[in-house]
């Protein structure tokens, strides 16, 4: 049995579809379980729990031989992942494979990448068995770009002409899929790119070219972006945690490129290209 937490989000959703595929008996993990009807169908196993509540992990895990843990968007990120890694290791639990991200440091600037670190040491030390995935952007949220690239044929982002290694969640999904399922990837930390670093500013000539219209990029001032951001209900300190993130990106640090997608899973990983193609319809809704 294997359990995914966040199963209802982006990477967590997509990884449940790719294991349920795969014939793996999956347990879902949800605050709410009224918002998994969509990965209920595919026969996997729904856990009530929550990440702050021990007690519900530890009835989450019985049974459980590994666990995917993505971290959740919130300011004791650390603790609660922490208390999963507890209770895994109450479980007697085999192998816990734990989203990170690419530039993740103990004391880097970028609050989320220093938040990352804290974590996997915390799992490093628990002795409990660990693969570590260390995606870069995730080109899913360029989705969240939508509505104005509907409206306006434009969208707005903090990174001036700083070229990132985006990746497909599909294919962070699918090197989980393979590092819960198959042996040997215990103690191995995966850094996961797409198969190149490209510009906002190529991803918007990208769209033009795969919806047939022009969509233009335009790089707003970080104050700006957090005005925006705060504005749709982020709090502040994620907003600035955003920024900073945005701000490593234009210094050059999200360039990096792998080859861990074909390494693991035996395939290169999707270009930006595929993935516009596969989602124009998200770019053309009305």
């Amino acid at each position: 049995m294997i359990l995914v937490t966040g199963a209802t989000g982006t990477v967590g959703g997509e990884t449940v579809r790719q294991l349920a595929k795969a014939g793996a008996r999956v347990r879902a993990l949800v605050r709410n379980p009224a918002r998994a009807q969509a990965i209920e169908g595919l026969g996997v196993e729904i856990a009530a729990g929550d990440l702050s509540d021990p007690g519900s992990l530890d009835a989450a895990l019985a049974g459980v031989e590994k666990a995917f843990l993505l971290p959740p968007l919130e300011q004791n990120a650390v603790a609660l992942q922490e208390n999963l890694i507890a209770a895994g290791k109450r479980a007697g639990i085999q192998q816990i494979v734990r989203l990170g991200a690419m530039g993740e440091a103990l004391d880097s600037p970028v609050q989320f990448l220093r938040f990352h670190a804290e974590a996997q040491k915390k799992l490093e030390e628990s002795g409990v068995p660990f693969t570590e995935l260390q995606p870069n952007g995730f080109m899913q949220n360029v989705l969240l770009l939508a509505p104005t690239i509907v409206a306006e044929g434009a969208f707005y982002q903090p990174a001036e002409n700083a070229k990132i290694s985006q990746i497909d969640v599909r294919d962070i999904a699918a090197v989980a899929v393979k590092a819960l399922t198959e042996p040997g990837h215990e103690g191995k930390t995966y850094v996961l790119t797409g198969p190149r670093a490209i510009t906002f500013g190529e991803i918007a000539e990208t769209l033009s070219s795969v919806l047939g219209k022009q969509v233009r990029y335009v790089s707003v001032p970080p104050a700006e972006y957090k005005k925006v951001l705060v504005s749709f209900g982020t709090p502040d300190w994620a907003a600035d945690a955003i920024n900073a993130l945005f701000a490593f990106y234009r210094e050059g640090k999200g360039e990096r490129v792998t080859n861990s997608v074909e390494a693991v899973t035996g395939r290169p990983p999707r270009s930006f290209e595929q993935f516009a193609r596969d989602h124009a319809a998200v770019f053309q809704a009305r």
